[in-house]
């Protein structure tokens, strides 16, 4: 039996998940591959966590142009620079712990889903310090210079123009692989719509949209939901069909009957606020709170509005489940959402009222849909997570 060592990092969700799709698929279609998933930031003092993962997420959160400004000049950063050298003498005495932890599981293989992990390696292999092979799995549709290391055993990547660019970058053509994201494997467009929407309480027959964030730019998803939830209200859509903004007042009752999906995740006040506003609106306003079974929540749905992340990207097109980006953070979700709209599956909104115009589009015209849709088949990977591992299990053979 091979061992295989997956090291995630969790800031932000996605690293995590891409692991978790990993380990999940290996029990479930690889039983000859044994699978340890680490967290760094378990392995790692509490205030090294707390500036590296926190201040993470507090600063796309708060301060998303510094983080542009930080994306962009890292992304270009000399390995001699003098932000490098600190950065490297910090992890490695913060980094202690995870180190003797893999020294004691002695896997076959390493598997990172996140730069961190990839740079501590790659820092012990040129110091000759005795390392099983290492690969890195990209999480977004981006490659970022932190993420380029010497000494890895091979990349995987989201589509052939991220494999280009990072052999720009200097990695050889040859360690290179074009598989995808992982994405678990219940992320599947063949789940049943009327048991999935059943689950819930929905109306499989209705117009469902999913919510899934919001963010700056856009606001919360409590005040995005209220704004959509006025698309359905009949009195203004009698106005909009006076003033000649609606072609077709018999459309008017159709398009006051959709539902919307609104998730609050682990926001309890968020949950709370969108529990109320769904007083105003029975039967069409949806809240839910956090779900391991999100796919389900797609399966019911007509379309998403989302925050361009790798992974929920990646889950989004797996499940072709078209969708409206929002509030993109700079750098990788930025890069993501120009990939999605390049490929026609996504549309944009820059702020609330362009999320009402273009809610409006998908709910008015079904060949849209359909065309998005289709547009996801081509370029959806919904097995990248079963391609990684075959991989690395076939090339792990000539080198362990």
């Amino acid at each position: 039996m091979k061992h295989l060592l997956l090291l995630s990092v969790s800031a932000g969700a996605g690293h995590v998940r891409a692991a978790q799709a990993l380990e999940a698929t290996a029990h479930q279609h690889l039983p000859q591959l044994k699978v340890t998933h680490l967290d760094v930031m378990d392995y790692v003092p509490k205030s090294f966590r707390s500036v590296y993962a926190d201040s993470y997420i507090k600063l796309v959160d708060k301060a998303p142009l510094l983080w542009a400004y930080l994306y962009k000049s890292t992304d270009s950063e000399s390995r001699t620079s003098v932000l490098s050298s600190l950065r490297g003498q910090i992890e490695r005495l913060n980094t202690r712990a995870l180190r003797a932890a893999i020294t004691q599981l002695a896997p076959d293989g390493i598997l990172c889903t996140h730069f961190l992990p990839a740079e501590l390696l790659s820092r012990r292999i040129a110091k000759h310090q005795v390392i099983p092979p290492v690969w890195v799995q990209v999480t977004d549709f981006d490659v970022h210079g932190l993420w380029v290391h010497p000494h890895m055993q091979g990349y995987f990547v989201a589509s052939a123009e991220i494999a280009a660019r990072l052999h720009a970058r200097g990695i050889a053509a040859d360690r290179i692989h074009v598989t995808g994201i992982p994405v678990m494997p219940q992320f599947t467009p063949t789940l049943n719509r009327t048991i999935c929407a059943r689950e819930i309480g929905l109306d499989p027959r209705k117009l469902t949209a999913l919510m899934m964030s919001g963010g700056q730019g856009v606001g919360n998803i409590a005040h995005m939901a209220q704004e959509l939830l006025k698309l359905g209200d009949l009195e203004a859509l009698g106005d909009l069909a006076d003033r000649g903004d609606i072609a077709d007042r018999g459309d008017i009752a159709a398009r006051s009957d959709f539902q919307l999906i609104a998730l609050a995740g682990r926001n309890s006040s968020l949950f709370d606020q969108l529990s109320e506003l769904a007083l105003q609106y029975p039967g069409r306003l949806f809240p839910q709170n956090f779900t391991l079974t999100v796919e389900r929540l797609m399966a019911a749905s007509d379309f998403a509005i989302t925050k361009p992340g790798g992974l929920t990207s990646s889950e989004c097109l797996a499940m072709h489940l078209p969708m409206i980006v929002v509030s993109p953070i700079p750098g990788q979700e930025e890069r993501n959402a120009d990939y999605l709209l390049e490929v026609g599956a996504a549309l944009k909104a820059v702020d609330t009222p362009a999320l009402c115009y273009k809610a409006q589009l998908l709910m008015q015209q079904g060949e849209l849909r359909a065309k998005m849709r289709m547009n996801m088949q081509s370029v959806a990977k919904p097995l990248a997570a079963l391609a990684v591992l075959n991989k690395v299990l076939a090339l792990n053979e000539v080198v362990v």
